[in-house]
């Protein structure tokens, strides 16, 4: 049980690396709709996708973690290792998995499932539907309940859609 008596409730430091992962996955997901509306304005190949969607990926991840490193050894007078360590890489891990669902589709596409435009363009339609869900679950984490989730989850959603206008308009 934790301090508010529910037993579901992680503890404060778990909670910390809990909304710390999770403010990652939602990073993650906004840039990566910009990523993949991109590519589907511009003239490129499937292995081109992939590449830029993994490298993207792969950017972050390693951006986040030289950010996390120079803060902790700015902060603390040393590198991060053992369990501190272990823990900025748990927390950006979603940096990395950001990639997984894109990559999955432009398989498709590869494989001729589906046309390498409408894998894109799944693609920010899955992110900005996880954004949703995310903006919904946080609602009602909150306890503001079912309306209350659901505005959330239209918030959050309307950002991803937003960031993949802007896009779009810049037309490329």
């Amino acid at each position: 049980m934790t301090d508010h008596g529910r037993a579901d409730q992680p503890s404060g430091t778990e909670a910390g690396v809990l909304a710390d992962r999770l403010k990652e996955r939602i990073y993650a997901t906004i840039t990566m709709i910009a990523v993949v509306v991109g590519l589907s304005l511009g003239d490129v190949g499937s292995l081109g996708a992939v590449a830029t969607v993994v490298t993207t990926a792969l950017g972050l991840w390693l951006a986040a973690l030289v950010a996390d490193q120079q803060a902790h050894r700015t902060v603390h007078g040393h590198l991060a290792s053992g369990h501190e360590l272990r823990r900025m890489l748990y927390v950006s891990s979603p940096l990395l998995s950001c990639a997984a669902g894109p990559a999955v589709l432009i398989a498709l596409a590869v494989l001729d499932v589906l046309s390498l435009d409408a894998a894109l363009l799944a693609a920010a339609g899955v992110g900005v539907v996880s954004l949703f869900l995310w903006g919904c679950l946080g609602g009602l984490r909150m306890g503001g309940g079912a309306l209350a989730a659901v505005a959330a989850g239209l918030v959050d959603a309307a950002i991803g859609v937003a960031v993949a206008l802007v896009k779009a308009a810049a037309g490329h």
